[in-house]
């Protein structure tokens, strides 16, 4: 390793202690005495401060570098109240290690704004800027909160196929693409074959995985490659799946809370372990009438709808029994209501982050299921006959990654939670 320590690592307590740290030149500063050099890694700033007389002159000199050139850079650690970190390096050695031979696109410091298509552009100078590392030390932390909850309860993790023969979950928005001497498709959802793993006895799983909406949309909150985080769980009904979602999303916003503290601060974020306020979807739609929002029964909640119910409800929102014709086919209808489904979705901070039902089991009821949505039951005969081998009862939900980062970091644009997104119109980098 060409470093010694992380700037993360270091504190004012390894006074005089000798270190190599490597990084990019964030800021350079320069005085008739002193050269101030801002070296940035990825858990942090920290300044180099070479001072006529403390540093050989050679040592100053080597300081001055354009912005965003990789180095490495020796020194010891000396104790500074006034900086930022309470210490800074007093460097014995500045390498370049490769020096800038091109215009940086634009200014990571942010000292001068760009535009989120120019960012995107070039989405590996953006990863730079501290603002968007933090969004992904974030994101890194709620997949692995996300795993690590779910495997101390016992769920097996699982991989699906992405190239399907047949729609997932209904509808168009598919990629077909050529599979041999086959048309297949890019997975919309590994819902199907999530559910064949508990019907054969793994009981309760998840997976992270790729899923693929050749949705024509230009929003803020779609994009067109999502990764998805999904539950299914036997011997399981609705009410069993909406306490496992309502854990796992506490357990994914605890370890945020507790392990990005310096990430939520930079984006200036408050979060609060979430206690979700559960409601039926006539009461989303009366609540949402209340606030003076035109809706009515039936109709799907939209982007405004969503922030509407958070308005109404609070920040965190479970919304279960939905009409049966707004749900994919294979979600339970309530005994009490054939009309309705077992099926529900958590809204938090005034997005649908998740969503999820109790999966219809018997066979026969599913064969109607599909028929009522127009699709064709001998496309889904490696699915249905599974059913007719034994299959539990069982529920599950999947989670958007992307969408839930937007919304936990404050982001406007799902883009800015996704490393690097791919929608309607961007295919690089």
């Amino acid at each position: 390793m060409l470093r010694t320590h992380y700037v993360g690592e270091l504190s004012a307590q390894i006074e005089g202690k000798p270190v190599t740290l490597c990084g990019w030149v964030h800021e350079v500063r320069e005085t008739a005495k002193i050269t101030f050099l801002i070296l940035r890694d990825n858990t942090g700033l920290v300044q180099v401060l070479g001072k006529k007389g403390d540093v050989p002159d050679d040592v100053i000199r080597s300081m001055s570098l354009p912005k965003e050139s990789v180095i490495m850079v020796k020194g010891k650690v000396r104790a500074n109240k006034e900086a930022k970190k309470g210490f800074e390096i007093i460097p014995s050695e500045i390498r370049n290690l490769n020096p800038v031979s091109t215009t940086i696109p634009f200014e990571v410091t942010g000292k001068v704004p760009a535009d989120i298509d120019v960012r995107l552009d070039n989405r590996f100078i953006d990863l730079r800027r501290i603002e968007t590392a933090a969004v992904f030390s974030i994101e890194s932390t709620m997949l692995n909160s996300f795993a690590g909850s779910l495997h101390s309860k016992g769920f097996s993790q699982i991989r699906t196929p992405s190239i399907i023969a047949e729609s997932s979950e209904g509808g168009s928005d598919l990629f077909e693409i050529k599979y041999f001497e086959h048309k297949a498709y890019l997975a919309q959802s590994p819902q199907l074959y999530k559910q064949l793993a508990v019907i054969g006895g793994m009981d309760r799983v998840f997976m992270i995985m790729p899923v693929f909406r050749a949705e024509k949309s230009n929003t803020t909150s779609h994009i067109n490659e999502i990764t998805q985080m999904d539950v299914e769980m036997a011997f399981a009904d609705a009410d069993d799946a909406i306490k496992a979602l309502s854990e796992t999303v506490k357990a994914m916003i605890k370890s945020v809370k507790e392990d990005n503290r310096e990430a939520l601060e930079t984006l200036g974020i408050k979060l609060e372990v979430p206690e979700p306020k559960t409601i039926t979807y006539r009461q989303a739609i009366d609540g949402l009438k209340k606030k003076g929002h035109s809706i009515e029964y039936g109709h799907d909640f939209s982007k405004e709808h969503e922030k509407g119910i958070e308005d109404a409800f609070g920040e965190a929102v479970i919304v279960k029994d939905y009409p049966a014709e707004l749900r994919a086919f294979y979600s339970m209808p309530k005994e009490s209501d054939k009309e309705l489904t077992n099926s529900f979705d958590y809204i938090y901070r005034g997005l649908e982050i998740s969503s999820g039902a109790q999966r219809i089991h018997d066979p026969e009821m599913l064969v109607g299921a599909l028929k009522r949505k127009g699709l064709n039951p001998k496309g889904f005969e490696f699915y249905i006959n599974a059913f007719r081998c034994g299959a539990p009862p069982h529920a599950g939900w999947s989670i958007g990654l992307e969408r839930f980062a937007m919304a936990v970091t404050g982001m406007k644009n799902i883009r800015e939670a996704t490393l690097f997104p791919r929608d309607r119109k961007r295919l690089t980098p």
